[in-house]
């Protein structure tokens, strides 16, 4: 029987295989996009199959730390998607709500100790994709694997929700359209990284929203209703998601918008999955009351 999180990502595939035949790409990209989602799916299959009938530790660990990957390939796939600029007139406007933020204070306040706030928030940024393998492993530290689809999807909904919409807000980044316009005054080898991890590794479709917002904070979420008894994963998440939404505006990564609407996706996600909880705590509670 597949997770509710495996479903999702079952979702997630069929609608970059929708998206590759919609809109205007190679056709070897849509092939490809096609033959690898299907095999994804398949993978799936056997893999809850094969789980069913004979429960142990390692496919049950495999179906928890699958979708991570995944995650990676689905933002990958992203990028096939992108469609030629020539224009920003969405960067344009946001931009300017970005220099009045900038210039109004907040870069003054970051860098009101020099050059250690500055340093913290880019090893923020740079731990985002860690986020969802750090959470599950403390689910296994905790003995708690029983929550991990809990945990998975308000994380992979929050994440793929933001995902899902870059082919409709064709953006780049402020440090690619601007550059050498509204950056930090401090720079750190923690900086240089990221820099050159977006570089080799970044994709050309969106900014907006914000995944690694609604990612950071879709992992607090996620951590604060998996493990509610151990509150100090949850609310550690919530802080670091808080430094790396503010990485992302003054290290020029995205825009404010861009992290105003990550948030406002996660906690969409967190809505969305709290109504599934409490919907399949109601039909056991029906089941248990008909035995």
């Amino acid at each position: 029987m597949l997770r509710g999180s495996e479903w999702l990502l079952i979702a997630n595939f069929a609608y970059l295989s929708v998206l590759a035949l919609a809109l205007p790409v190679r056709a070897p990209v849509a092939v490809v996009t096609l033959v690898l989602n299907s095999a994804i799916v398949a993978s799936y299959a056997l893999l809850a199959y094969a789980d069913s009938f004979r429960r142990g530790l390692l496919l049950g660990a495999i179906r928890d730390w699958y979708p991570f990957p995944l995650l990676l390939l689905t933002y990958r796939e992203m990028g096939w998607f992108a469609q030629p600029q020539f224009q920003h007139h969405l960067e344009t406007a946001w931009v300017a709500w970005d220099r009045r933020l900038l210039d109004g204070g907040l870069r003054a306040l970051i860098e009101a100790l020099g050059p250690v706030v500055p340093a913290g928030l880019e090893i923020s940024y740079a731990l985002v994709f860690a986020l969802g393998p750090l959470s599950m492993a403390v689910l296994f530290l905790y003995r708690r694997r029983d929550r991990a689809d809990r945990f998975l999807f308000l994380f992979l909904l929050a994440v793929l929700l933001s995902y899902w919409q870059f082919p409709f807000w064709p953006s780049e980044p402020p440090r690619t359209v601007f550059p050498g316009l509204d950056m930090p005054n401090y720079t750190s080898p923690f900086r240089r990284f990221n820099w050159w991890y977006l570089g080799s590794q970044g994709i050309h479709t969106s900014v907006f929203p914000s995944a690694h917002v609604s990612g950071a904070f879709g992992a607090a979420f996620g951590m604060l209703r998996a493990l509610p008894e151990r509150p100090w994963a949850g609310r550690f998440l919530l802080v670091l998601a808080v430094l790396i939404a503010t990485a992302t505006v003054y290290g020029r990564y995205h825009y404010f918008v861009d992290a105003a609407a990550g948030l406002a996706v996660s906690l969409a996600a967190l809505g969305i999955s709290d109504i599934r909880s409490r919907a399949a705590a109601s039909t056991a509670g029906r089941e248990k009351t008909i035995r």
